[in-house]
């Protein structure tokens, strides 16, 4: 694949701290993908990042849907090295944006990723003098300031105390998973899911899950593996997570087990769930790994040396690049009014363009004779000279 149009590193003149953006592609002048924070983080993660993201915008691109208003963008990401709970951690957010201000407004629209929430990047955008963290897609909308209500709109929408903006990614992910399981004619109540992450993806896929049927037995946060083989309460641990999706092990029942953190990884279950950092799974790690199915709700979280092995083993990967897509294409599809600022509406969309999505690639994938990831690759392919003939690569 061709270098990035973009990519440049960011020192803090204050901590020293470094930061990255890379913008992948352009589609109509504007990209997407979201900022994140960790310690670690580096330009080849933020690079991949903004790679994947040129592919999942172009996943989402129906060539023959005339009716759709969102139309996708180019693919981009932003990062910063830094641990967010760090105490200067929001002064180097507030200064990375001030910073990165110019492209913002021009080409790069971002939200909350990894460390941060959608809140705390948008308070920092105000602070760093940006009228929003969107606002370079502004031009492209019909109606700014009807769109801008309507998103605003959606971000003010709860379902049973979570953020409809939590949930639909998540929406997404379980809708992944279910596809999986109807096609080899598995019962939602015969499929058992371990998590790694109870955070904003991990939590609302957890849900999702749990309310089609399917028996969570395990979860990992950061304090290690709660797990329960006859089946975790999701809703009682969703409501004793903090902000970074660690549970208060008071909240546990006495059948519920505290085990080690990677215990996740070995659970007796059909669906492994790795929902919070990335490279989660290596080739080491990939030998704990029972499940039949591996559904990657973070981005990145299998190596590819990892998979390879996994497949080998029989074990299915659905990549991240589909799975976990379903969130910024809720952004757009809201924002260019595909969708109102509705719960149920919300839910409906998401559910049916990815079973569509998830469904196109299971099915790329067996004719091919290749893994899902390689099905997704050979789709993306197919669709980006389309979308550069009909937008290029600049205008």
């Amino acid at each position: 694949m061709p270098a990035p149009l973009i990519s440049l590193t960011w020192t803090d003149h204050v901590t020293g701290t470094e930061g990255y953006l890379v913008v992948d592609r352009l589609v109509r002048g504007v990209s997407s993908g979201g900022l994140r924070m960790r310690e670690g983080c580096t330009l080849a993660e933020v690079t991949g990042l903004a790679r994947g993201m040129t592919m999942k915008e172009a996943l989402h691109f129906d060539t023959d849907d005339v009716r759709a208003r969102y139309i996708p963008l180019g693919g981009a990401k932003g990062g910063i090295d830094c641990d967010p709970r760090a105490a200067g951690a929001y002064g180097i957010l507030v200064r990375y944006l001030r910073a990165m201000r110019p492209y913002v407004e021009s080409v790069w629209t971002t939200g909350e990723d990894l460390g941060l929430s959608q809140d705390l990047v948008d308070r920092a955008a105000t602070e760093a003098g940006l009228v929003s963290t969107v606002q370079a897609v502004y031009p492209l909308l019909d109606d700014e300031a009807a769109a801008r209500r309507r998103l605003a709109d959606a971000f003010a929408v709860t379902v049973d105390g979570i953020g409809l903006d939590e949930l639909v990614g998540g929406c997404g992910v379980a809708e992944s998973a279910l596809v999986a399981l109807d096609r080899t004619g598995l019962a939602y109540g015969d499929a058992r899911v371990s998590l790694q992450g109870l955070g904003t993806m991990g939590g609302a896929t957890a849900r999702f899950l749990s309310r089609a049927g399917l028996t969570v037995v395990a979860v990992a946060d950061a304090k290690g593996t709660i797990a329960n083989p006859a089946g975790l309460d999701v809703e009682s641990l969703l409501a004793a997570r903090d902000a970074y999706g660690t549970v208060d092990r008071g909240a546990l029942r006495d059948e519920d087990r505290e085990l080690l953190a990677d215990a996740w990884l070995a659970a007796d279950a059909e669906v492994l769930v790795p929902a919070a950092v990335s490279y989660a799974v290596d080739a080491v790690k990939q030998a704990s790994v029972r499940a039949r199915w591996v559904v990657e709700a973070a981005n990145m979280p299998v190596l590819p040396e990892a998979e390879a092995l996994l497949a080998r083993r029989g074990i299915t990967v659905l990549p991240d690049v589909v799975v976990n897509s379903g969130t910024n294409a809720w952004w757009w599809w809201t924002l260019f009014g595909d969708i109102g600022a509705d719960a149920e509406e919300a839910f409906a969309h998401t559910r049916r363009s990815m079973r569509a999505l998830i469904g196109r690639v299971l099915a790329r994938a067996e004719a091919d004779g290749v893994t899902p990831r390689a099905a997704a690759h050979a789709l993306v392919a197919d669709r980006l000279p389309v979308m550069a003939e009909r937008f290029g690569w600049y205008r």
